[in-house]
């Protein structure tokens, strides 16, 4: 959640950042504004965007008289393709001197960084290199003294300020802890003429994930910087995304919605949206999310993609059912259904026998329906060819040696986090049925009960006293399973799965360095879990689409895993193991540690890499496979080349960030001999050429 310069002084103030006085006004309500403050005021639009000032978009005024017809003039603006929906008016203030000074969470470094600069204002890393300064900090401690004393001696300021620039310091990164932020960006911090601090604008980020934990956040969303279709998703709890084209699409699953938004745009398709159900389709969210695609006018024809996993086709399609009415929908609907009761899902749709509505059970049905729909009148929207390579040169043999190995078989033992919840009661007896050997369980104050037959103790390490453990599975809630992680490395379980989605990043970043240490592999949060097709399975992954073989599947997405194993299967060609290792910023397991234990694993001949864009884990793997002499052929596909910069398509992790290119992933990935596939379709059919 972004927050415009208003909203994040208000969160200053409570943090104990000092700010200036100001005041919101909204359109209509600028000829009674008189605030309680001194002429010169200073008009501010209040956009998520940069540049303002430029735009003509911070104007000073004088006289109490100018304030309407300015204001009005500031309402009247669009900045960047930004409307202004209210400007802050603050009084001027004497300006002594002007710093930068940010706290942001680093995904790249996985810690917090402190940077302050010298000169704050615009374009502020192109001040020169001495200018900025960059601190490490890693949670859980906040910043150490020699790193306050580093920045106060940077900035050059007078030693009677140090104790108020600590103060301000250590407030703003508690703050940052306290309200779960992820970037809190003063630019410019300036020193008044009697050497005091304000805030003079103020940039604020909040994990989406603390937000959806702590309602009291809600205040400092402003719905006005969203449209309406975005805020009808968002309180439905849908993730949507505008885009320029006509066809609208609704998917379950980040991973494979990417995947389908941009088939359809390689395919002269183009989408007019990014929707993802995610895991929940009842009649309600169905029903919102069909007059999102119902009341788009630039959507001319539907296209629903479901690969039913967790998640029941037959389920969707009831809830289709109870949306629709016993009507005709508005648009032309195609349906492409796959996976878990598919069959039964679209026998429900048929006996609608209403008009506009298409049933497909694959890809290439769903496409020639949607070109026959393609309407005559639209404008193009123009896509680059996908990059499609062919596998290249094993890298050379270095000598590299590794000592790791995966080991989990059939005869892991299990223990499951959370057994006595719905979702581990659910998965455990899931687990059972495929074969699992889960053996114990973990609810704190349920100790003595028997789920399914397994013994639920309050601790692992009451469970450790009775039991070998092998893995441990976590279905605890966003805000203990951080901590549930925790206590399976304090414990040493070699593996340790956590399905658990929404967990902040702050807990996971602070986790993840306690348990440095240990040697626990963590896979994810965030990750459908583990599957050696045949013998066992650790986590929330269908069966059905897994058959035993000779291919590693390695994968940032559930639905997408899912997709690709069933076509894999589908083509003669099994899996030796398949691992999900989370969508998540901040992963335990990242593909660079599973190519560490595949290398050595005998059943595995060949390695599809399922990626997504944001983040450098392809690339890292890319370098490690080129730096060690890998020598098993690897495919690849990346899930997210058409997304708009800057927007997060479902997975916290998935965002293309601004300057980053999905150009860049897919050639360092080339240059390692990885085959770069250009569909999923191609994905089946290359693999079987790399076995051969």
């Amino acid at each position: 959640m972004l927050l415009n310069e208003h909203k994040s002084k208000i969160l200053f103030e409570r943090i104990g950042i000092p700010v200036p006085e100001g005041a919101a006004v909204f359109p209509g309500d600028e000829e009674g504004f008189s605030p309680d403050f001194p002429l010169p005021w200073f008009l501010k639009s209040q956009v998520l965007t940069g540049g303002r000032g430029k735009a003509g978009g911070i104007l000073r005024i004088d006289a109490a008289d100018d304030f309407a017809p300015t204001a009005r003039k500031l309402f009247g603006l669009n900045i960047k393709g930004h409307a202004v929906p209210f400007i802050r008016v603050e009084p001027g203030v004497e300006i002594g001197r002007e710093f930068y000074l940010s706290l942001t969470v680093s995904r790249e470094r996985k810690c917090i960084l402190l940077t302050v600069g010298r000169v704050g204002g615009v374009e502020i890393e192109n001040l020169g290199k001495d200018n900025l300064l960059v601190q490490e900090i890693v949670l859980p401690n906040g910043p150490a003294p020699n790193q306050i004393r580093a920045a106060f001696f940077h900035l050059g300021l007078e030693k009677s300020q140090f104790q108020e620039f600590a103060t301000l310091l250590v407030a703003l990164f508690n703050g940052m802890l306290d309200r779960g932020l992820l970037m809190a960006e003063i630019n410019p911090l300036i020193a008044t003429k009697n050497n005091r601090f304000l805030a003079l604008d103020g940039k604020v980020e909040i994990d989406d994930n603390f937000a959806e934990l702590d309602p009291a956040t809600e205040e400092y969303y402003q719905r006005e910087h969203a449209t309406d279709e975005e805020n009808t998703a968002r309180d439905a709890g849908l993730s949507f995304v505008k885009l320029p084209g006509w066809v609208g699409l609704m998917v379950n699953g980040a991973g494979l919605a990417m995947a389908t938004m941009d088939l359809l745009n390689f395919s002269g398709l183009p989408a007019s949206n990014f929707l993802d159900l995610g895991g929940g389709a009842d009649q309600k969210r169905m029903e919102t999310a069909l007059a999102l695609l119902f009341g788009d006018a630039k959507a001319k024809a539907i296209f629903i993609n479901l690969f039913g996993g967790i998640l029941s086709c037959e389920k969707v399609a009831l809830a289709m059912q109870g949306a629709l009415g016993g009507t005709s929908p508005e648009k032309p609907i195609v349906v492409r259904m796959s996976g878990k009761d598919s069959e039964s899902g679209l026998r429900i749709l048929k006996s609608l026998e209403v008009d506009n509505l298409h049933m497909v059970s694959n890809m290439r049905e769903a496409m020639q329906i949607l070109r026959s729909l393609r309407p005559a009148d639209y404008p193009a929207v123009e896509y680059p060819t996908p990059m499609d390579r062919p596998l290249g040169d094993r890298p050379a043999a270095s000598g590299y040696r590794s000592d790791a190995v995966f080991g989990i078989d059939r005869d892991t033992p299990i223990l499951v986090q959370g057994i006595t919840g719905r979702e581990g009661q659910l998965h455990t007896r899931l687990m059972l049925e495929y074969g699992a050997n889960v053996v114990a369980g973990v609810t704190p104050f349920k100790g003595g009960q028997e789920v399914l037959g397994v013994p639920v103790y309050d601790s692992i390490a009451e469970a450790v006293r009775d039991h070998r453990i092998g893995a441990s599975i976590i279905f605890v809630p966003p805000r203990l399973a951080a901590d549930a992680v925790a206590e399976a490395a304090f414990n040493e379980i070699p593996w340790a799965v956590c399905i658990t989605e929404g967990i902040t990043q702050h807990d996971m970043l602070a986790t993840f360095e306690r348990i440095r240490r240990s040697p626990t592999r963590v896979v994810g949060p965030n990750t459908p879990g583990i599957i050696v097709p045949g013998q066992t399975k650790i986590g929330i992954l269908p069966p059905t689409p897994f058959s035993p073989g000779p291919v590693a599947v390695l994968s940032r997405s559930g639905t997408l895993t899912y997709e690709v194993a069933d076509r894999l299967t589908a083509a003669g060609i099994g899996q030796s193991l398949c691992v999900g290792i989370g969508g998540d910023p901040f992963i335990g397991v990242s593909f660079v540690d599973m190519f560490e234990m595949i290398r050595n694993h005998e059943g595995t001949k060949a390695v599809v890499v399922l990626g997504e864009i944001g983040g450098q884990a392809e690339e890292n793997l890319a370098e490690y496979v080129l730096r060690t002499g890998f020598d098993k052929p690897v495919v690849s596909f990346i899930a997210g080349q058409t997304a708009p910069p800057g927007k997060r398509l479902g997975h916290a992790g998935a965002i293309l960030e601004k300057g980053g290119t999905i150009e860049g992933k897919l050639e360092a990935m080339s240059r390692a001999g990885f085959a770069v596939c250009p569909s999923l379709k191609a994905v089946a059919e290359i693999t079987a050429k790399a076995l051969k």
